[in-house]
């Protein structure tokens, strides 16, 4: 390091986490939550790691003023509030902490759950004004109710093991759910949302926030459930359509809905929900308990700290990640694999259509998938982007000037002890200009099959 490695804490984490940065040599630290954009745009050039809850936006505008900044960490799993594709393009690794607070959000989706089959916080209030209304909060059993789980990660995991214990009868959509997995948790497995959603009692949701899961409980879907059916949200807001939930809340379709968190934060004023009797409402507060706290803020700061320091890699969300130890394995070939980029941009043919990268002896058996991004962000360095390609953008950079990538291993014996094999492929002849990639693409396309393909193979043994 050249000088001190700094760190902005923009939004509160526990003592723990910033007590931890603290005590690490050359690290400083700065502690400045509540930032309005403005100011916090003006001061966030100096800093190397960001740390954030869900209160901070790390914009586009925000990442192209952050000349120094090398890594976001999220306080907590969603990370709709950083805009994944700008972190991306400038180079900027971001990391979550997806299990720090996996019990607290599953226990309070299942106090929701619980709450509204019993009409506690009703009940509570009508005893709290000096009433006794025994027979107006009668509620339903649990037991032997069929539940649908949307979404089968570490938080759907932690509520249907409750929800077992409870007699539901419990079947699961996620598309990364395996039949095998299933039949260990003891659920059955539902081969898309609506098939998990017909005949449902409730259904609990625990999905991230995506242009595909947006407005998945839609009107259509919710009156796929049984008549009186329960909606619990801990999840994301955008989930649940709103007014289509309120309007069949007020036909009776369904029996109530409890929301941990909504589409606008907080509710506006003409929110469908003001007035909402058979509801259950609380302002976000599924990560809210001191366990969560504590475990994601340290957790979140020694996995910037280790990143800024060693490089390691844990919970990164747009590029692969390795622990400590995959690191120390790797990282004696990542310079050697830039290096090795950089000769083959070189002496291979310019423009490039595909570049593949051929990993063999033992070589093949270690995480390749850094060492290609280090081949590739040597490869595009005489392209002078700004900013300059690293192993978190140079895919993305790559794709945008229509460059295929490819990468293959084999154990097969070679002369040396290990191989990189790095390939650069010319189709043809392309419309040059600007870097426009579709016209770069389409020439491409219109010469592959009068041209003839040029191939560069360059081999460099690890001895």
């Amino acid at each position: 390091m050249s000088g001190p490695l700094h760190i902005l804490v923009a939004d509160p984490i526990s003592d723990s986490g910033v007590d931890l940065l603290r005590a690490t040599a050359g690290v400083e630290v700065e502690v400045r939550p509540g930032l309005a954009t403005e100011a916090l745009m003006k001061i966030i050039g100096s800093f190397d790691g960001l740390i954030v809850r869900s209160e901070t936006r790390v914009t586009r505008d925000l990442l192209e003023t952050a000349a120094r900044l090398k890594v976001v960490g999220r306080a907590g799993v969603g990370v709709d509030n950083i805009d994944l594709d700008a972190a991306t393009a400038h180079g900027v690794v971001v990391m979550n902490t997806p299990g720090g607070n996996t019990i607290s959000t599953a226990e309070h989706a299942f106090a929701l759950m619980l709450s509204l089959a019993r009409r506690i916080p009703q009940a509570h209030a009508s005893v709290t004004a000096g009433k006794w209304e025994r027979k107006k909060f009668q509620g339903v059993e649990l037991h032997g109710r069929r539940l649908a789980i949307l979404g089968m990660g570490r938080i759907g995991t932690e509520f249907a093991k409750r929800a077992l214990a409870f007699g539901m009868d419990a079947v699961a959509y996620d598309p990364f759910l395996t039949a095998s997995r299933a039949q260990s948790l003891k659920i059955a497995l539902a081969g898309s949302a609506n098939e998990a959603l017909d005949g449902a009692d409730v259904v609990t949701l625990h999905l991230p926030s995506t242009r595909e899961t947006h407005h998945i409980l839609d009107e259509a879907r919710l009156l796929r459930m049984r008549r009186g059916a329960l909606v619990v949200n801990c999840a994301r807001g955008g989930l649940v359509d709103e007014n289509a939930a309120r309007r069949l809340l007020d036909q009776g379709h369904l029996g109530g809905i409890a929301l941990d968190v909504f589409e606008n934060e907080p509710p506006p004023a003409g929110s469908p929900w003001f007035g909402c009797d058979r509801c259950v409402f609380t302002p976000h507060l599924g990560a809210s308990t001191a366990e969560a706290q504590e475990n994601v803020g340290i957790e979140i700061a020694a996995q910037v700290r280790d990143f800024l320091i060693d490089g390691s890699i844990r919970n990164a969300v747009n590029m692969p990640s390795l622990d400590r130890r995959a690191m120390e394995a790797v990282q004696p070939y990542l310079d050697l694999a830039r290096a090795l980029g950089r000769l083959v941009s070189i002496i291979g043919p310019l423009p490039c259509d595909s570049l593949r990268v051929a990993y063999s002896g033992s070589l093949a058996s270690i995480h390749t998938a850094l060492p290609t991004r280090a081949v590739l962000a040597g490869f595009l360095e005489s392209a002078g982007h700004q900013p300059p390609a690293n192993l978190v953008n140079a895919p993305a950079l790559a794709r945008s000037l229509g460059i295929d990538i490819g990468e293959s291993s084999a154990t097969l014996a070679t002369p040396w002890a290990d191989r990189i094999e790095v390939t650069t492929i010319r189709d043809g002849p392309r419309l040059h200009g600007g870097g426009h990639a579709d016209r770069h693409r389409a020439a491409r396309d219109a010469h592959r099959r009068t041209s003839r393909r040029n191939q560069h193979p360059l081999s460099f043994p690890v001895c």
